[in-house]
């Protein structure tokens, strides 16, 4: 029999008074990551934690605007912004002791965003993060993590980012060659519905940009996200994870495709992460319709798609945005 997600009734909400400082969750994920044993049937954690009243700082905004390609200066947040809000809260969940899986080396294979209605700079905006399931993946165990933005008491952006943790599964050790979800440029590129010019193979999207990306991107994205994993800032340090040189974060690719591709008002993005963009590099901006990727020859690695919100979709308790 299959083995099915590990789930669990709705968390008990624990509201924070303040953001909580990264580099301590850093340390403390870091300490615990070798007793950890990850397995999907492990609980998720229990807990939902709720940051209310957060504004956003404007110069931040502005610094990570620069550093992923986004025009500065509209009233808009990025629609990948929300995330760098909430990351302190996702950080705290992972690197406590009930999160089964371990922080070092867990990584983060694809995001999905609705964006009710474009969330402004200068809203405030009530955080939710929790862990919504675990599940069995082809080279290991994945989480996925829920994070919502409220404003005025209406939900007016979400997201389900997966990580996996890689360990021994049975699918190995049987030698199971089936394919699992599109995590390690294994699996589909996009959601593929009839008709639909998304629906494409990777590599097969007609080349609109080329970026040279200079040495210390990962180090200046870290600097603003606040995501200082080592794999990021420097070739020593990425060396000990396996890597012949530091990378460039996930968020970061997605970021600056989407910076690129513009999308405006209520809309639903996709991205999995598939081959890490090593520091420093040259990469290729492919876009078509409504599917992008982020490609160096013929190795992808970032697919995604962009769609625009049916009208009526509910938010959970936001006005649903008109056409």
């Amino acid at each position: 029999m299959p083995t099915q997600p590990s789930t669990r009734p709705e968390p008990a909400t624990r509201t924070l008074s303040a953001p909580p400082s990264l580099t301590p969750l850093l340390a403390r994920g870091a300490l615990l990551s070798p007793f950890k044993r990850p397995r999907p049937d492990a609980p998720a954690p229990a807990t939902q934690l709720v940051l209310p009243g957060v504004r956003v700082d404007l110069a931040r905004l502005a610094a990570y605007e620069r550093v992923c390609g986004f025009a500065t200066g509209p009233d808009v947040l990025p629609v990948t912004y929300p995330h760098v809000l909430a990351f302190p809260l996702a950080m705290r969940i992972m690197a406590g002791r009930d999160f089964p899986l371990p922080l070092l080396g867990l990584v983060h294979t694809s995001i999905a965003i609705t964006q009710y209605e474009e969330p402004t700079a200068t809203a405030e905006y009530e955080l939710a993060v929790r862990v919504e399931a675990l599940a069995p993946h082809r080279r290991g165990t994945e989480a996925t993590v829920l994070t919502e933005a409220r404003a005025d008491g209406g939900l007016v952006w979400e997201s389900r980012s997966t990580y996996l943790a890689r360990h021994r599964t049975r699918e190995e050790a049987l030698g199971n060659a089936a394919r699992g979800p599109a995590s390690d440029g294994q699996g589909p590129a996009v959601r593929e519905e009839p008709g639909d010019d998304s629906a494409v193979r990777p590599g097969t999207l007609p080349p609109l940009a080329e970026w040279r990306l200079a040495q210390d991107v990962g180090r200046r994205y870290g600097t603003i996200s606040g995501d200082r994993n080592p794999i990021h800032l420097h070739p020593l340090t990425a060396r000990l994870f396996g890597f012949p040189r530091a990378i460039a974060h996930g968020m970061w690719t997605v970021a600056r495709c989407l910076a690129e591709y513009g999308p405006r008002g209520a809309v639903e993005v996709r991205a999995d992460f598939r081959a890490p963009v090593l520091l420093p590099g040259t990469v290729t901006y492919a876009a078509r319709g409504r599917a992008f990727e982020l490609r160096t020859g013929e190795r992808v690695h970032l697919t995604g798609d962009v769609r625009p919100l049916s009208p009526g979709t509910d938010t959970g308790g936001a006005a649903a945005p008109a056409g």
